[in-house]
């Protein structure tokens, strides 16, 4: 890690996440009542939500990942979307929902969005742990939001910078 960057106060606790993920497993079990849900875990953030979340989903479900690249070593995206691991099943005609760690720049998240789209579900959805209105490059809506965030370097609860941080149980952010 550059030496420049120290971790910041703490913005969400691992309380309040916990909390969230239980608020919003109940709404996605009220919402499809009597039916399968498939999740789709972008590696590596949005493990720790992803299980968070599930765990309070009272359905029949199926857990599935996705590895994609849009950042490497650096703290801004690249713009430039790479997927390094793709589904081990079919979507076609399920219910989907995307687990992702942040929306930021929309980039990642658009480009899933239409990738997943062109497999057929039927219907498909964005669960994220945190919202980064400001940092959006391209118009991208999440369907269930744990927190929305400001415009800083986010790390903690599976954020990372650099592959470090991911292990935090709270969430924080990087500063000069």
């Amino acid at each position: 890690m550059n030496s420049d960057y120290q971790i910041g106060t703490t913005l969400i606790t691992e309380e309040q996440s916990r909390h969230r993920a239980s608020e919003i497993g109940h709404l996605i079990t009220e919402e499809y009542k009597g039916e399968e849900v498939v999740f789709v875990g972008i590696l590596k953030g949005a493990v720790l939500w992803l299980a968070d979340v599930v765990k309070n989903v009272a359905l029949d479900t199926k857990l599935d990942f996705m590895a994609v690249s849009s950042y490497g070593a650096e703290t801004r995206t690249s713009g430039v979307v790479k997927i390094v691991k793709d589904l081990d099943s079919g979507i076609e005609g399920k219910n989907v929902i995307i687990v992702e760690d942040i929306v930021d720049s929309g980039i990642t998240l658009n480009y899933l969005k239409g990738y997943l789209s062109g497999r057929n579900p039927k219907s498909l959805k964005i669960c994220t742990l945190l919202d980064k209105p400001a940092g959006r490059r391209i118009e991208i809506n999440a369907d269930y939001v744990g927190f929305v965030v400001d415009d800083k370097f986010i790390i903690g609860y599976g954020l990372d910078y650099n592959q470090k941080y991911r292990n935090l149980p709270y969430i924080s952010f990087l500063e000069e």
